[in-house]
This record gives C-alpha cells, structure tokens and sequence, in this order.
C-alpha cells in the first residue's frame, strides 16, 4: 500500500529500517528493541562521491556491533521493498542508476527476493501473521490493549481461522464471537 511505503520512508529516500521495523510489528508481531542513544543517522552522500547503494550504506551501518544486532532482523525484511521508491513507485533502478537488489529475509522464513517473496516467506508462516492480525483486530475491537487474559481467546481465534483455511471471514466471526468482545463494557 502506497501509504505504508511513504510513511516507512525518508522524504528523500527509502528506509530499509524504517520498512523492516514495520513488517516485523505489523506483519509479524516481533517488534524489534528500541535503539540505543545517540544512534548515528545514515551516512548521506558527500557531492560529487558516487552515490553507493541503499544496501551497502546499510551493510556499513550494520559494521558496528551495537546497531548490527537489531539491524539484522530490520534490514532483510525492508530490503525486500527497496524497489518501491519514497512514495511508492516501483523502479528498477536505484538513484545511481545501479540494477536495485531486492533481496531480503524475514525471521525463521529464510532468503527470498523482492516483496513476492516477502508475500510468500508470509504466507509459509500463516499462523504467525494471523496470530498478529488478531491481536491488532481484537485490540481494535475492544478500544484497549491485550493483557495477558486475553491470550487464550487469541488462541482459540488463530486456531479456528486456520481451521476455516485462513478466511477473513473467519477472523472477524472469531473475534466477534470471543469472549473478551462479547463480555466488554
């Protein structure tokens, strides 16, 4: 969605951190730790220095230990829409005019390229991105966060949306049906 492209972006350029952290949270429910203080900005280009690749400016972020251990989660996965530019283009090409490398990972899904793979790397790990989109949805159904409590309903929906081959449908049902949405005040 175009909107989740701009905003995961920088007004000039992509973010593969910015892009990452959102499909670990939203798409995967592992939010990755918040950085450290005074976490230095990516380097921008000096004028007239060829411009190097979104990857290999992350590949050196990545070169200091204390960024690299949450910046190995993050970056795969946002590396993966690097051919949507800031505002949700799609090219082939990057600003210095090189072929642009789509590969990307995700936690537990292995390699894959571009954001087809992302989809499918998804789609292999189906229980862990329903298990997500029903505690967003529920959240959003009761007006409060989830507590503890609320785990064995989140359970009970995951396992009955599986059993309904991962219907929409079946989601909504589950979530209205629930009895933390049945018994809130």
């Amino acid at each position: 969605h175009g909107s989740v492209l701009t905003v995961t972006s920088y007004a000039t350029r992509t973010s593969p951190v910015l892009r990452g952290k959102w499909i670990l949270e939203n798409l995967m429910g592992m939010p990755p730790p918040p950085p450290p203080p005074n976490v230095p900005a990516l380097e921008e280009p000096e004028p007239g220095v060829a411009v190097r690749s979104m990857r290999e400016r992350m590949e050196q972020h990545r070169a200091n230990a204390v960024c690299a251990s949450c910046h190995r989660l993050m970056d795969p996965a946002g590396l993966s829409m690097e051919n949507f530019d800031a505002i949700g283009r799609w090219r082939d090409r990057a600003d210095n005019s090189t072929p642009i490398d789509a590969s990307g990972s995700i936690p537990g899904g292995g390699a894959f390229d571009g954001v087809t793979g992302l989809r499918q790397a998804m789609m292999a790990r189906q229980e862990v991105f329903v298990g997500t989109m029903t505690e967003k949805l529920l959240t959003y159904a009761l007006g409060r966060g989830l507590a503890t409590h609320d785990g064995p309903a989140v359970r009970r929906i995951v396992r009955r949306v599986a059993g309904n081959d991962y219907q929409f449908s079946a989601l909504v049902l589950g979530i209205v049906e629930s009895s933390p949405f049945q018994m809130r005040r």
